[in-house]
C-alpha cells in the first residue's frame, strides 16, 4: 500500500515509521524544506521525535501534489482546529479511491464537527473511505517500538480490515471498529480530562484525586457518546478508557504536561512558553465539546470547569472548590 502522512508532526512521524516497518512505502508531506532534508538524508524528525531513527525508506517532500500522487491512504496528520483549512489544500490532488484516515482528536469549534464529518463535508468522500485511529498511543512510545495496540474505525468493515492490514506490525496491534462516533468522543474528551488530571497533579493532589477525575472523566465521557450515538462499549474499551489513561497518566501526554504547568500557578500563555509554544489540544477542544455536550442536553462538570480555567480566567484553586462544592448524589453510569 502507498501511504502518504499529511504532517510532520510527533504522532504524524511515528505513524510513518509504523506503516514502513509494516512493509508499505511511505511518503510524509512537511511544509518546511529544512525538515524534509533532515527526515530524507538523517532518517530523523530532530524537531518532533529526536533520538528516533526512522526507516530509510521513508520519503519526505514539501509538494502536495508529488505526495499525493498515486495515495492508497492518506492520513490527515495536522491539529484538530487546522484540518479544515489543510484539505481545502489537498482535495484537488486527493485520488478518488483513496481511503483517508484522521488522527486528529477534537471536535471543531466553528462548527460542532468530528473529525470524520469534516472530512466528508471538505473532501466530498463518502464515509466508507473516511477512517479513524485512535487509542492509547503516545507517539515516543510507539515509535520506539514498545507494544502497544489501537483502533481503527470506519463504518465499514472491510475498509478498516485494509487499514488494519497497513498498519500490524509485531508491536503495534490495531482492532476494528465500526462505531466511529464512540472512537472519536472518546478521543475528543479525553484531552479535556487529561488537562483536569495534570492541573489536579500540578496542585500536589495524589493517586486518589486522579483516579477520581479519570472515572468522573469517563462518565462524562460515556454521557456525550452516548447522546450522540455511540455504543457504549466502545468507550469501555482501547477508544475510551485506554486512551483515557494513557493521555491522563503519563508525563509524555502534552495535555497533562500543560494541566500540570497550569496547575503549579502558570497562566495560559506560560504553560505553552513552556511546551515548546505548541498548545495542548484540550485547550481549544475544550469549548467545542462542552458546545456539543450542552446543545445535547448532556451534564459534563469537569470539561465546563477546564473550560473556564483555560477561557474564563478561573484560577485551578477555584475550579478544585467549584467541583468539590458540587451537591452530592448517587454514581450513576451510562446515560442518566
Amino acid at each position: 500500500m502507498r501511504a502518504v502522512v499529511m504532517g510532520a508532526g510527533s504522532w504524524g512521524t511515528a505513524v510513518a515509521k509504523v506503516l514502513a516497518d509494516a512493509g508499505n512505502d511511505v511518503v510524509i508531506w512537511a511544509r518546511r524544506a529544512e525538515l524534509v532534508d533532515q527526515i530524507n538524508t538523517r532518517h530523523e524528525n530532530g524537531d518532533y521525535l529526536p533520538g528516533i531513527e526512522l526507516p530509510a525508506g521513508i520519503r519526505a517532500v514539501t509538494s502536495v501534489p508529488d505526495a499525493l500522487a498515486d495515495a492508497d491512504l492518506v492520513v490527515c496528520a495536522v491539529p484538530s482546529q487546522s484540518l479544515r483549512a489543510n484539505l481545502e489544500q489537498w482535495r484537488d490532488h486527493l485520488p478518488a479511491d483513496a481511503i483517508l484516515l484522521s488522527l486528529a482528536k477534537g471536535v471543531e469549534i466553528s462548527s460542532g464537527k468530528r473529525m470524520s464529518e469534516v472530512i466528508a463535508e471538505v473532501t466530498g468522500f463518502p464515509a466508507r473511505q473516511i477512517t479513524v485511529l485512535t487509542g492509547p498511543n503516545l507517539a515516543k512510545e510507539v515509535a520506539q517500538g514498545q507494544p502497544a495496540a489501537t483502533v481503527v474505525a470506519c463504518v465499514d468493515e472491510e475498509q478498516a480490515k485494509r487499514v488494519q492490514a497497513a498498519f500490524a506490525t509485531g508491536y503495534f496491534r490495531p482492532y476494528t471498529n465500526t462505531d466511529v462516533v464512540g472512537c472519536e468522543i472518546g478521543g475528543a474528551a479525553k484531552n479535556v480530562i487529561a488537562l483536569a488530571c495534570g492541573m489536579a497533579s500540578g496542585m500536589g493532589f495524589g493517586e486518589n484525586t486522579l483516579a477520581t477525575i479519570i472515572t468522573r472523566g469517563l462518565a462524562e465521557t460515556i454521557r456525550l457518546g452516548i447522546a450522540l450515538g455511540a455504543d457504549i462499549t466502545t468507550l469501555a474499551g482501547l477508544a475510551g478508557i485506554g486512551d483515557l489513561v494513557a493521555t491522563c497518566s503519563s508525563p509524555l501526554s502534552r495535555n497533562r504536561t500543560f494541566g500540570a504547568r497550569m496547575g503549579e500557578g502558570a497562566s495560559l500563555e506560560e504553560a505553552q512558553a513552556a511546551t515548546n509554544g505548541q498548545v495542548a489540544e484540550g485547550v481549544k477542544s475544550c469549548s467545542s465539546v462542552l458546545a456539543l455536550a450542552r446543545e445535547h442536553g448532556v451534564d459534563m462538570p469537569l470539561t465546563e470547569a477546564v473550560n473556564q480555567v483555560c477561557h474564563e480566567g478561573m484560577s485551578v484553586p477555584d475550579m478544585v472548590s467549584a467541583l468539590l462544592g458540587r451537591s452530592t448524589k448517587p454514581e450513576v453510569y451510562g446515560p442518566a
